[in-house]
């Protein structure tokens, strides 16, 4: 198996939307992007199977070493070997791997988050810098294209704090601010014991407010000129603005169960975002 198969596998096996978003780009890019990707789910992967905080953190420093070396010249994991595929065509920053792995890292000593600032930390480590790092792999002829990214980044992670509350909450997790909990008379223990309300109800209408915000910053910051460079975000954005809308729609059972579109339809959503974008 070949490095850029492996990277392959782990994203089709995952069955994230992101893999939709893949499959109209031409090869180079499409490969470049997937090997991104299988890192950001490498070390995620870390943090979310590995009870043992001290093995974790063992793991993540491997991961550090491994991207030094990648840009000395001497990866050495698949993931990382396809990676230097991608850097011989693509500017993606040391730093801002490393900066990846921060965020990940954020995720063994950080359970809760006082406001939506301390939150907004966590999502620009391990999602705007996905957003920024991607659009250097689509591509862009106006700066202004890095602001649409780094905020696409920020509501695609927004969304995934909505869609998963219940099963973080089953980690011991809880990524909505305290500071929105209280606003709306909700309490941890109301999380972690998956306690629906119409309080709950509330607090979610807020986050999905919120998140669909973004969307609509990020969409306003998009230039028209990077837009059909951009239809790969596009896509991520349509199929996530959709899951949204989806879970809205159910009433929010987000602690219970975890709301997904079927491949049909993300197929659908993708297609139609990339020929009319």
């Amino acid at each position: 198996m070949t490095p850029d198969d492996y990277c392959q596998q782990r994203a089709a096996a995952s069955g994230s939307s992101f893999y939709y978003s893949f499959l109209f780009l031409p090869p180079i890019k499409r490969q470049a992007i997937t090997a991104l990707y299988a890192f950001c789910r490498e070390v995620d992967d870390i943090v979310d199977e590995c009870p043992d905080p001290h093995l974790a953190r063992t793991k993540l420093a491997w991961w550090r070493t491994e991207i030094a070396q990648l840009f000395d010249g001497h990866a050495s994991h698949p993931v990382s070997q396809a990676l230097a595929g991608a850097l011989q065509h693509f500017p993606l920053p040391q730093e801002q791997l490393q900066e990846i792995i921060d965020g990940m890292e954020m995720d063994i000593d950080t359970v809760r988050y006082a406001d939506f600032r301390a939150l907004h930390l966590y999502c620009y480590r391990v999602a705007s810098i996905v957003g920024l790092l991607a659009a250097e792999i689509f591509g862009y002829t106006d700066r202004r294209t890095l602001k649409y990214a780094h905020d696409l980044g920020l509501a695609l992670q927004l969304t995934n704090i909505i869609r998963d509350v219940g099963e973080d909450a089953m980690r011991g997790r809880i990524y909505l601010p305290q500071e929105d909990l209280a606003k709306f008379g909700v309490t941890e223990t109301d999380i972690l014991q998956r306690r629906d309300s119409p309080a709950f109800q509330q607090l979610m209408a807020f986050q999905v407010e919120r998140a669909q915000a973004t969307y609509a910053q990020a969409m306003a910051q998009l230039p028209m000129a990077d837009r059909k460079a951009q239809r790969a975000g596009l896509i991520m954005a349509a199929i996530y603005r959709t899951l949204l809308n989806e879970i809205a729609l159910d009433g929010y059972p987000v602690l219970k169960q975890r709301t997904s579109l079927t491949p049909l339809r993300k197929v659908w959503l993708a297609g139609k975002t990339w020929f009319t974008a």
